[in-house]
């Protein structure tokens, strides 16, 4: 009885784990730049303005915040990044995106949830921008 105890007590602990395990989007290596005001991105031409590129883990959404400033966020929901189908799309407001599976929805400036099932916000990689080039990196 004692063994069957702790058993089921090691069974709980690891089921309790898996869902936080499975909020999480695994590191990749990103390390790539553009030119933001090109006609390849007319999107990032203009503040508020955004464009999906390929990297990380689902690939990438660059979002120019201000003249200087812009934010690159994983197309991978923490949520359910390893199903079939998740990915994370701008909404038409281009003010949040949302998970197209389990509809979790993220705030563009800092990719905070904003609301759905998950925890945790996207992954962000970080940017620097020297007037010309957008570097995006980890």
């Amino acid at each position: 009885m004692r063994y069957s105890l702790a058993l089921l007590f090691v069974v709980l602990l690891f089921s309790s784990c898996k869902k936080d395990d499975k909020e999480y989007v695994p590191n990749v290596y990103v390390n790539f730049q553009i030119d933001p005001n090109s006609t390849m991105y007319l999107g990032l031409n203009m503040v508020g303005g955004w464009v999906y590129v390929t990297g990380g883990v689902s690939g990438i959404i660059l979002y120019r915040e201000s003249q200087e400033v812009f934010k690159a966020y994983d197309r991978a929901c923490p949520y359910d990044y390893d199903v079939t189908g998740s990915i994370v799309e701008m909404e038409p407001s281009g003010l949040t995106m949302i998970d197209s599976l389990c509809g979790s929805r993220y705030i563009i400036t800092d990719g905070s949830v904003l609301s759905g099932p998950t925890k945790s916000g996207l992954k962000a990689y970080r940017t620097s921008y020297d007037g010309r080039l957008l570097y995006v990196y980890n």
